[in-house]
């Protein structure tokens, strides 16, 4: 996957790890599948804009901090 998934991944695990959640519980808040968001930190998905608004939202951030 490119470099892009990978960074935004990353940044999403240690804001979701900031906030002591599990992926489960992350997936849970974004409506979302936990392996999804596994796979989504791991940078193997390729984010769609509405579930990465949709994550932000149940880390309680800006879109914006993700990147």
């Amino acid at each position: 996957m490119s470099d892009i998934n990978k960074e935004v991944g990353l940044n999403i695990r240690k804001l979701r790890e900031e906030r002591g959640i599990s992926q489960e519980k992350l997936a849970e808040f974004a409506g979302l599948h936990r392996t999804y968001i596994g796979q989504i930190e791991r940078g193997e998905k390729n984010i769609g804009l509405k579930n990465l608004q949709k994550i932000a939202k149940a880390l309680g951030v800006d879109l914006k901090n993700i990147f």
